[in-house]
């Protein structure tokens, strides 16, 4: 690694003042601290010290630490991490609760049927994997990486994408520390520092805001079909010893959803008395007055569920965007200087409602492809041997199976759950048709006159609980003198497009109370935006129905610090 003061990025108003930045060289930048992220770097320094090649790789990211912005359900296919460190066991990976049962309920409102095991397709049993913490496994992965010769510097979010003069990217540039609300520097202002490599990988998870910038630079997404998201919201529990089967894998479709809106549930028991208990809401939904938040208060309070909660006590709350495509709605993974990694990329299996696998699996295979290029003498080029080795890969295979899944459960319960069964469980996902996904998630909502409102139920503060309090216990935080980090392309449109129209879908959509909107004093409505509650979902920049919200990075270490989701 070299340190330099080379002039940066013109576009940047204060480096004439306040400039050169610094600059650091490595062989490999890595954005984003997660299962892709870490694996890759992980991959890399093994392959490094294999061939005895020295070869440097940072890791940025942006939570206060590894772990602290990862969320998931989650059961984990140990499959990519046996292959990535087959001793992860004897190393002590917090993979501790093995599958003991797996549940599949449809719900009605008032009552349930179970799904014989015989009859669930082989994506819905979990033999063989294990309920984990995700936050937990980046931050045991952290640990292998560093031992390796990996620098990761959490606190710093990637906030610009550097190109060469020849198109190619250069790497990244952290965000300026230190801009007051009003865009001006304060006391403290401290420019960002650029990152080169010869490769730069992004692993910034769903909705990746560099990732975004990379697709329409390089028209990523030209022969993709349009990506679809959904929103997972999840709470930690602790409950009743006598509650608690550790290893029960519990999953559910319908109720409280309509037949016509794509969704379900995951609760999960780990060990330590703990249950992992959430909601996936596919964010193509229809009714502008549908509220995913409340959906899942809702959920909780069903005959089948309420006994494995009552009585407990919630530990933490968070939520985040999935990406859930699958192999059709893959982007372009390679670009001159770098690639898309885990799910910036959309690796995610919706049809097992499991990514952490694809997620280290395909950071990877990128750090094999970018290792072979840098031991070859090659640098800024494309990794043409990523997506090549991605296609002979089981992964490719496994997403493969499931191509048609959201496709089909795009089109409703009965629909969707009868053909997924016809090409799972009879044809094992093989079969002569590839399904395209029609619409953005953005372009799904119907104007409010044509729909009929939803009233949820006020919650109990019990087993139900507000935005408000779950935000509070999700212990996010940002700096309150900075500039929001959710900006608006055009200020006027939420007032005079989603409200007048959509009945300000934004004030429903978001999990964490971000967006409301209130009369000023002469009676108009206005928009407020609460970032400081901001949970980094990214949900308002995938479900705005005109694009018009811009997720950008806050300054660094802000958001949820999740403890052990």
């Amino acid at each position: 690694m070299t340190i330099s003061t080379r002039q940066a990025n013109p576009s940047d108003r204060w480096i004439e003042t306040y400039g050169p930045r610094e600059s650091m060289e490595y062989d490999v930048v890595i954005v984003g601290g997660g299962p892709a992220g870490l694996s890759a770097a992980i991959r890399i320094r093994q392959l490094a010290q294999e061939e005895g090649a020295d070869v440097s790789v940072c890791v940025l990211e942006k939570g206060s630490e590894i772990g602290a912005h990862i969320l998931s359900g989650a059961v984990m296919d140990p499959r990519a991490i046996t292959e990535l460190i087959p001793d992860w066991k004897a190393l002590g990976a917090p993979l501790n609760v093995e599958v003991t049962e797996d549940r599949f309920l449809f719900l009605s409102e008032k009552g349930s049927v179970k799904t014989p095991n015989w009859a669930l397709p082989a994506s819905f049993r979990n033999h063989g994997n294990y309920v984990i913490s995700l936050g937990n496994v980046t931050r045991w992965l952290a640990q292998q990486a560093e031992a390796l010769g990996v620098e990761i510097f959490p606190g710093f979010p990637a906030a610009e994408v550097l190109y060469r003069d020849d198109g190619s990217v250069k790497g990244v540039a952290t965000g300026n520390m230190g801009v007051g609300k009003d865009g001006e520097p304060t006391a403290g202002f401290q420019l960002g520092m650029e990152l080169h490599a010869k490769y730069t990988l992004f692993a910034e998870g769903a909705r990746g805001h560099l990732g975004r910038q990379l697709s329409d630079q390089f028209g990523l997404r030209a022969k993709a079909g349009h990506q679809v998201y959904g929103l997972g919201i999840k709470e930690l529990w602790e409950v009743d010893p006598a509650q608690h089967k550790p290893g029960l894998v519990v999953h559910t479709a319908g109720w409280p959803l309509d037949t016509d809106t794509y969704g379900g549930s995951f609760l999960y028991h780990l060990d330590e008395n703990q249950v992992a208990v959430g909601f996936v809401v596919g964010l193509g939904y229809r009714n502008p007055f549908l509220s995913p938040f409340e959906e899942f208060q809702r959920y909780k309070t069903h005959p089948a569920i309420r006994p494995f909660l009552e009585g407990g006590k919630r530990l933490s709350y968070g939520a985040r965007a999935i990406t859930a495509g699958g192999l059709t709605a893959l982007p372009k993974l390679t670009f001159p200087g770098g690639a898309l990694i885990g799910d910036n990329a959309g690796f995610l299996n919706a049809s097992r409602i499991k990514g952490s696998h694809g997620a280290i699996k395909s950071g990877m295979l990128a750090a094999e492809a970018a290792f072979e290029a840098i031991r070859s003498g090659r640098q800024h080029d494309e990794l043409g041997d990523y997506p090549q080795s991605f296609t002979r890969s089981w992964l490719h295979e496994e997403l493969h199976r499931a191509r048609n899944f959201k496709q089909w459960m795009s089109k409703g319960l009965v629909v969707g759950s009868l053909m997924v069964g016809v090409e799972q469980k009879l044809f094992g996902g093989k079969v002569p048709w590839t399904l395209k996904h029609r619409h953005a998630d953005h372009e799904t909502l119907r104007p409010a006159a044509n729909c009929k409102p939803i009233v949820y139920p006020k919650p109990d503060g019990k087993l139900t609980f507000d935005r408000l309090s779950s935000v509070f216990i999700s212990n996010t935080n940002h700096e309150e003198n900075q500039p929001a980090h959710l900006t608006l392309r055009d200020a006027t449109a939420p007032v005079t497009i989603n409200l007048a129209k959509y009945a300000g879908p934004e004030s429903r959509y978001c999990p964490a109370g971000v967006y409301e909107f209130v009369k000023d004093d002469d009676g108009a409505e206005q928009l407020v935006i609460n970032a400081q509650n901001c949970l980094h979902c990214k949900t308002c920049d995938i479900k705005d129905p005109g694009q018009n919200i811009v997720w950008v990075t806050p300054e660094g270490s802000g958001g949820p610090g999740y403890p052990n989701m």
